[in-house]
This record gives structure tokens, C-alpha cells and sequence, in this order.
């Protein structure tokens, strides 16, 4: 045994067919539950300033490239403070961790809806995101310990469907607050007191799994043993991860994933590109985020089918197929004028549904080429990046959208950027086998070595 192997474990592994086994499978999608409860009711902040923005616009006086200040604003603040909530949750358990981020943090969502002005707004909102960093990261890396590779597309698409899901009931109720004088403070309050709530659900019921608890290979290990001690984003962590040929191609992908664009933009298309008025034109959210959800479900499914089918490039090819069919479709919604606000739910409903089958893929094929220590850090530099381009796209957007119109700002910035992502995910077929195989040799030595050895007669 090497030196610097962990210490062999003391427990016996519980048989795959035990009681106590069961209840651990059972209750992994209660804790799934509360993930998405955690990440839902931050990610509807960012919903919510997309759907109330025409509001907050008449409100504040505000032009059309504030709304893609305050989405950048909040992006880039998962760039800079999601490491630092994975480095807290590295000396600090992670419930309490993600506890506070995810959930206590929105008392800031609630004082943003006390702002009196642009300044304040934006202020405010960028306080209230850098808590929204912290939980995609940590919920991603707890959902691999338990998740295995064989669920783990099937565990996104629910936590990501139940994301959508919440979308869906919100944005309607968030377009209606609109009509009402001052009716967007109302929306924050809402987001603010649901998010309190998701932080004390999680302190009072949450249990963590511990890394690497759902590898087989790993299984009956102490949670020490499983995987060496490290430290996030410190020279060696970030130096492994760039060696995983993979990882910096993934992190490419997120970084021209420009279909963001619409769940900013979407309404305010329809309302200034089309003539809708806001409380009409936020009607397609509701279909929209529901096919979003069907297509979390469905894609998470597909995405498991395809792997364990074709191992070597499963996965991929169902991430290339949405890539390429979104921005087919993307151009057809905004750069054909349809009367008919009908027409534009069933496209827009198609696009989220296309948007929704990529969690179910993009994640698990991060969870797969990654070791279990590595996998927040890995998620807080993927998401971090995921930031840095949609705050670079939805700028873009915003200042293209004042000078030469909504339409022709999508054009480029949305239906020629997705298309060429889809070709570049070609890129991903080769290094990806062989980064999963990395990874599961790295696991069966290090099962191999946490093990006693057995004794002689």
C-alpha cells in the first residue's frame, strides 16, 4: 500500500440488496427534492428580472441595455464568488454552506425590491447574486454522490425539470404583478421569502451523502477514504482539471451557449420586436418553461439510453443533435414576423424544450470525466464560464438591440452562435472516452488500495 494511500476502512459495505441500502435509494430523491427547491428559487431571480423588466424599465426610466447590465451583473458574480462558496463548502460542511447561499441569502433578493433607482437596483441585485453562485455548483456536486453514472442523466433532468416547472408557474404570475403599480417589488418579496424558506428546509432536512459516495467502486469506505483531501482552485486542483482533455472543450460549449439569449430576451422581443404588450407577451413563458421541463425529463432518459448504448459517444451525440436543431429552430422564431402570438409559444415551446434536454447531458458528462473531489470545483469553473459568456452574449444583445434591433442582434448573436457550438461539439468525441476510462481506473485503484488486504491463515 502506497504511503500516501488513505487508511483502510474499518466498516463492512452494506450488500447491494440490504434494507439500508434501500432506504439510501430511496431517500436520494427526497434529498433531490431539496436541491431543486434550492436551485429553483435562485434561478427564478434571473427570471424574474427578465420577466418584469419591461415594468421595471417604465418604473425606473431604464433603457433596454440596463436589463443586460443587471443579467451580466448577476453572471459574473458566479464567476468570482462560486469558487469561494466551493472553498467554504471544502472546510465547512456543505448543508450549512449551501444553506446559506442558496436559501438564508434572500434577504438581499428581498431588499432588491426596495430600490428606488437604477444604481440601487443594480447594487442590490448584484449582492442578491452573489449567494445564487454558490448553488449551482454545490447542487451539481452533491447530485453525483447520489447519483451513479447510470441515473445521473436521469437525476438532472428531474432537478432541472423541476427548475423549469417553477418557471413555469412563476413567470405568469410575475407578468401579471406588472400591471399592478409598483407590482415588480412584489415579485422579489415573493422570490426573496420562497428562497428563506429553501434555506431553512435545508438546514432542518437535508443529509449529505458525503464525495463520492455513489461510486461503486468506493462503496463501504468511510467518507475520508473515498477520495483524497484537497483544496479548491488551489495551483494543483485547477492544474488537473485542465488536464482532462475534455473539461476544457465543455467549458467551451457552455461559453457559446448562446441560447440563454431567449430566456433574457424573450419577452422583451415580443414586446418590442413584435408589438405585444408585456402582460400578453409573458403568456409564452408558461408553455415554454413547461416544454422545458419535458425536455429535462425526456432528455435526461435519452441521454442515460444513448450512453449506456453507445459508451464511447452517447452522450455527445444527443447534445450535438440539440445544439444543431435549437438554432434551426431559433431562426425560424425571430427572424420570420408571425402575427400570431399562438405561433410564437409553440416555437418558443419548442426551443425550451431542446434547451432542456442539454442539464441531462452537459452535467453528467462533467460528473463523468471528473474524480468526485474535483467535481464542485469543476462545476464552479463550468458554471463560472457559463457566466462569462452569457454575460458577454446578453450585452451584446442589449447594445446590438439599441442600435440596429432585437432581430438582427439575434441573428448573430443567438441563431449563427448556437449553429456553430453545434459543429464545435464535434471536438468532444474522441477525448471524451478516454477521460470516463481515466476516471474509472483512478476509482479501481483507489478502491484497490483503501482495502485491507486480506489475512493469511
Amino acid at each position: 500500500m502506497s504511503a500516501e494511500s488513505p487508511p483502510p476502512p474499518t466498516t463492512v459495505a452494506s450488500p447491494p440488496d440490504s434494507s439500508a441500502d434501500g432506504r439510501a435509494k430511496q431517500g436520494r430523491w427526497r434529498q433531490l427534492g431539496l436541491l431543486s427547491a434550492a436551485l429553483g428559487t435562485d434561478s427564478g431571480e434571473h427570471s424574474a428580472v427578465s420577466v418584469m423588466f419591461p415594468a421595471m424599465r417604465t418604473a425606473l426610466g431604464l433603457p433596454l441595455s440596463a436589463l443586460s447590465i443587471l443579467v451580466a451583473t448577476g453572471r459574473l458574480a458566479g464567476v468570482l464568488f462560486g469558487p469561494l462558496w466551493v472553498g467554504l463548502a471544502q472546510r465547512f460542511p456543505r448543508k450549512y454552506v449551501l444553506a446559506g447561499c442558496a436559501g438564508l441569502w434572500g434577504v438581499w433578493t428581498v431588499a432588491t425590491g426596495f430600490a428606488q433607482n437604477y444604481t440601487q437596483l443594480l447594487v442590490l441585485f448584484a449582492v442578491a447574486a452573489v449567494g445564487v453562485a454558490g448553488s449551482g455548483p454545490l447542487v451539481n456536486g452533491i447530485l453525483a454522490d447520489l447519483f451513479d453514472d447510470r441515473t445521473r442523466g436521469r437525476a438532472s433532468g428531474v432537478l432541472f425539470g423541476s427548475v423549469a416547472l417553477f418557471t413555469a408557474l412563476l413567470g405568469p404570475l410575475l407578468g401579471q404583478l406588472s400591471v399592478l403599480d409598483g407590482g415588480w417589488r412584489y415579485g422579489f418579496f415573493v422570490l426573496g421569502g420562497l428562497q428563506l424558506l429553501a434555506g431553512v428546509a435545508i438546514l432542518l432536512f437535508f443529509e449529505d451523502p458525503g464525495v463520492g459516495a455513489s461510486e461503486p467502486q468506493l462503496a463501504g469506505l468511510r467518507a475520508e477514504s473515498r477520495t483524497p483531501r484537497s483544496r479548491a482552485f488551489d495551483r494543483e486542483s485547477l492544474r488537473r482539471l485542465m488536464a482532462v482533455r475534455s473539461f476544457p472543450l465543455m467549458c467551451l460549449q457552455r461559453l457559446l451557449s448562446a441560447q440563454f439569449v431567449m430566456v433574457a430576451f424573450g419577452v422583451v422581443f415580443l414586446v418590442d420586436a413584435r408589438g405585444f404588450d408585456n402582460s400578453e407577451a409573458s403568456l409564452v413563458v408558461l408553455p415554454a418553461a413547461l416544454s422545458y421541463l419535458l425536455g429535462t425529463l425526456a432528455g435526461g432518459l435519452v441521454a442515460d439510453r444513448a450512453q449506456r448504448r453507445f459508451p464511447r459517444a452517447g452522450r455527445v451525440a444527443v447534445l450535438q443533435a440539440a445544439f444543431l436543431g435549437y438554432g434551426a429552430i431559433a431562426y425560424v422564431a425571430t427572424q420570420i414576423a408571425w402575427t400570431q402570438l399562438a405561433v410564437y409559444a409553440f416555437l418558443f415551446s419548442l426551443l425550451g424544450a431542446l434547451q432542456g434536454v442539454q442539464p441531462g447531458v452537459n452535467r453528467p458528462v462533467v460528473m463523468a470525466i471528473t474524480p468526485p473531489e474535483l467535481r464542485s470545483a469543476a462545476f464552479a469553473v463550468f458554471i463560472g464560464i457559463e457566466g462569462v459568456g452569457w454575460a458577454a452574449i446578453t450585452l451584446a444583445v442589449g447594445y446590438l438591440g439599441d442600435t440596429v434591433g432585437l432581430q438582427t442582434a439575434f441573428l448573430w448573436v443567438l441563431v449563427v452562435v448556437i449553429l456553430v457550438n453545434g459543429l464545435l461539439v464535434t471536438l468532444l468525441y474522441r477525448p471524451y472516452a478516454g477521460d470516463v476510462a481515466a476516471v474509472q481506473a483512478e476509482l479501481d485503484r483507489r478502491a484497490t488500495e483503501s482495502r485491507p488486504l486480506p489475512t493469511q491463515p
